[in-house]
């Protein structure tokens, strides 16, 4: 039962990084220790599945955010920020090749 708890706890705490192979190993546990039938282990595996994906997703999101906060308060440029540089020097270019042109 001591096990069982620890790993409940561990599927609470880690719901993002747990893998659908540690879900089966603890369905199996719980199986074979006569605590739900393979009708209750098959929806405890497709529940945790599901929440580990949201848990997953809802992680990157917010990593994601974090990331992106912090690189704007330190000023980097992202890649839009480049292209856009690259698309103003190539404008300039053409206006100084017309420049250029009209001048001789």
């Amino acid at each position: 039962m001591q096990e069982l708890l620890k790993n409940v706890f561990y599927l609470g705490a880690g719901f993002a990084f747990i893998t659908k192979e540690k879900i089966e190993d603890l369905k199996k546990d719980l199986i074979d220790k006569g605590k739900m039938t393979q009708d209750e282990g098959r929806q405890f595996v497709d529940d945790l599945v599901k929440k580990s994906e949201k848990a997953k997703e809802d992680v990157e999101k917010k990593v994601g955010e974090l990331v992106a906060d912090k690189l704007e308060k330190m000023k980097v440029a992202t890649s839009d920020d480049i292209a856009e540089l690259r698309k103003q020097i190539d404008e300039l270019r053409e206006m100084i090749e017309e420049k250029r042109k009209h001048a001789k």
